[in-house]
């Protein structure tokens, strides 16, 4: 029930036919992100993921929300590092709604003058916002410093400098280099039927045109052992980590299985350790995000100022038993199965199929089905979790990001980091 094609404009479109299923998931998916702009552009992704609901030759902003309301739809769209999408949620009989009403914002948005003045003043309260969430701000730190020169490190809101220096000709320079068939993707999940949608495509985007100029983009570059920023705030925020693996790394799934145990679920060592035997933290674990051609590690934990020292040296062992040893069968077959889980309770949902299948067209070429990603998790040996954890835990490769009330001292084993 898996089908694709290329619509006369070169964009591709995919599809997964689910007939039991009422609702159908469409999006527009664009190989842009964070990671694309220049230093003088950061932040103008996610400015155009907000312009593009500002209106259109055709619909104001009012009307375009009136128009997904009418049939009881929802409309809305995300910016990460790597990719940018806008996407429909509707009941099946509505489908073309949601793809010309999608086509209308993608292909003709206004970029009015006064809604850019006015979007830029949103953007700035959305990034002041953001530093009022240190959990989230250290995290920034983390990939600023682990990816030091390198554009995945740079925040996808951008800077309030950046942000109001960017000009109408910026937004549209920027969507005719990258907003192009050959960087993007249709993709739909739900009840429909494939020929019907593909007809349907054609009315309405064949006005996407272009082709994607291409990306000098640095070797990712890893220096900068440790990172702290003095913030009034109740506890320190730490991540510690290194560098991952990529999207289609031939270690994907075992890195997949170490994170689960090390941090991935309340069964998981990290949070076992951390809050339940000793009580030194509420919020705490692990997590692997995969780029084209990188990863990020990262182990996050919230402590008192006091605590901060004997979190890190837990961290530090953690990190070090998974290289010296074996995980255990009864723990390697939780993490599996936890994997597992995940993957089938999230494919029940339109929505996430929709995105599994516009990331693989997107980054990998092939999409995997539910069954395949279930097999290569099952052939993850506890040898490969350790041999993936002593590639990627080594001592020398840790970097530590802290936020917190510093305005004393460092604790020791920050002050100490990397010496």
């Amino acid at each position: 029930m898996y089908h694709r094609t290329t619509l006369s404009n070169g964009l591709p479109i995919v599809c997964e036919t689910i007939p039991h299923v009422h609702s159908v998931a469409m999006g527009f998916w664009v190989a842009c992100g964070s990671r694309n702009e220049t230093p003088r552009e950061h932040g103008i992704s996610h400015f155009i993921e907000h312009m593009v609901f500002k209106g259109t030759a055709r619909r104001t902003a009012k009307e375009i929300a009136e128009a997904i309301d009418a049939v009881g739809g929802q409309l809305n769209a995300f910016t990460t590092k790597e990719y940018t999408c806008y996407y429909a949620k509707v009941l099946d009989q509505h489908i073309e709604l949601g793809l010309e009403l999608l086509a209308d914002m993608i292909i003709s948005p206004l970029l009015a003058e006064e809604d850019i003045a006015k979007e830029k003043n949103v953007i700035i309260e959305e990034i002041k916002s953001y530093e009022d969430s240190p959990d989230e701000v250290v995290h920034d730190l983390f990939a600023a410093t682990l990816l030091a020169k390198h554009p995945l490190g740079h925040p996808i809101l951008g800077t309030p400098e950046t942000i109001g220096s960017l000009h109408r000709e910026d937004l549209i320079d920027y969507r005719r280099r990258f907003y192009t068939p050959d960087n993007a993707c249709l993709a739909l999940a739900g009840n429909v039927d494939f020929a019907q949608v593909v007809k349907i495509a054609e009315r309405h985007w064949s006005g996407l045109t272009g082709k994607k100029q291409p990306l000098d983009v640095p070797t990712a570059f890893f220096s900068e052992k440790l990172a702290v920023r003095r913030k009034d705030t109740e506890q320190v925020q730490l991540c510690l980590g290194t560098e991952g693996v990529s999207r289609n790394h031939k270690n994907k799934y075992s890195m997949l299985v170490l994170d689960s145990i090390l941090g991935g679920s309340v069964s998981s060592r990290l949070f076992q350790e951390l809050r339940e035997e000793r009580g030194l933290v509420y919020s705490t674990g692990s997590h692997h995000a995969s780029y084209t051609d990188t990863g990020i590690f990262t182990v996050y934990a919230g402590t008192s100022l006091n605590n901060t020292t004997e979190v890190i040296n837990i961290v530090r062992q953690q990190l070090d038993l998974l290289m010296q040893e074996e995980v255990r069968p009864g723990e390697l077959r939780r993490a599996k199965e936890q994997l597992k889980g995940n993957l089938w309770l999230g494919v029940e949902n339109t929505s996430n199929r929709m995105s599994r299948l516009a990331k693989s067209e997107l980054f990998s070429g092939r999409f995997l089905t539910p069954d395949e990603v279930v097999a290569k998790i099952e052939d993850v040996t506890a040898e490969a979790v350790m041999e993936v954890a002593r590639q990627t835990f080594a001592e020398e490769k840790r970097i530590l990001a802290a936020v917190g009330p510093f305005a004393e001292y460092l604790p020791e084993a920050v002050a100490e980091w990397g010496k």
